[in-house]
């Protein structure tokens, strides 16, 4: 049986005094995509919202959570770009144990008198990682890059149960950090820091920004990888970055930056405890340019 086609955006909304503010807060926010795909979610989900951004340094940040507060009482949540992840995980009441293994967080809330956070970066790449057919839970996994993106995918890749995971990031500092906190939350998974390729991987991913610009380098060499091993991205534009023309050029498997973005917007729904009625959300954010 054929799945009906998504709901279709007429771009007519309106917004009255009942209307919920969410939003994103970053410095720089003009490469956002989520203003541009949640207006079409909360439409298709008849929420009363609207995704706004917000863009400032840290005194914006104070400021966001004081309204959250309860001193804007519409504002319901709000998710967290850079550089702020790391920097607001102090501020908040509670944040979860998946947060705190990634030392980011990226979603928050108000529950009760507290304001709590989590993250779902990581999150929404394992769940694309699985919706494509590769399996995580013991897997080997070697993750390149361990910042704000890449810590959370971290963290989720343990909190899937991932076999083995194997990080290489050039900040030592860094690195020796998120190893211990990982090793913390997820005493059962054998986590290391490695200088060159591994051998015996299921998955390459690259959590670094090395693929956004034309002229930047290889973050790795795929090449260097059994033919066998799937190569991954976290980078959303370019759709294929130099990484995975590369690794398709020559015949390896690759795995997209987009599926994270399709499946990210379920779990902020969730997070904020938007009804989706039914609808498949993933699917919906995939018709969307």
């Amino acid at each position: 049986m054929a799945q009906p086609e998504p709901p279709v955006f007429t771009g007519l909304f309106s917004v009255n005094g009942a209307t919920r503010l969410y939003g994103t807060i970053g410095d720089p926010i003009r490469q956002l995509r989520m203003t541009g795909i949640m207006p079409q979610v909360f439409a298709a989900v008849g929420a009363n919202a609207v995704w706004l951004p917000f863009e400032g340094g840290a005194p914006l940040l104070q400021l966001m959570l004081d309204g959250l507060r309860g001193k804007l009482r519409n504002l319901a949540g709000f998710t967290v770009t850079i550089p702020h992840k790391t920097a607001i995980l102090p501020l908040l009441d509670r944040v979860s144990p998946r947060a705190q293994a990634a030392g980011s967080v990226n979603m928050v809330k108000r529950d009760g008198a507290q304001l709590v956070g989590d993250i779902g970066d990581g999150l929404g790449f394992v769940r694309g990682l699985e919706a494509a057919g590769h399996r995580v839970h013991g897997a080997s996994v070697w993750l390149v890059g361990l910042g704000g993106v890449g810590g959370a995918i971290a963290a989720a890749l343990c909190e899937a149960g991932v076999g083995r995971l194997l990080v290489t990031e050039l900040d030592d500092a860094r690195a020796d950090a998120a190893v211990a906190r990982l090793s913390k939350f997820y005493p059962n998974v054998p986590v290391a820091n490695v200088d060159m390729p591994p051998k015996g991987i299921h998955y390459a991913i690259n959590a670094t920004p090395l693929g956004l610009r034309p002229n930047d380098p290889l973050p790795f060499d795929p090449m260097m990888l059994a033919p066998e091993v799937l190569v991954a991205e976290v980078i959303m534009s370019p759709a294929e970055t130099p990484l995975l023309q590369r690794a398709r050029t020559h015949g390896r498997r690759i795995h997209h930056g987009r599926h994270t973005l399709d499946h990210q917007v379920p779990i902020y729904l969730d997070w904020f405890g938007i009804d989706a009625k039914g609808i498949d959300i993933v699917r919906l954010v995939r018709s969307i340019p």
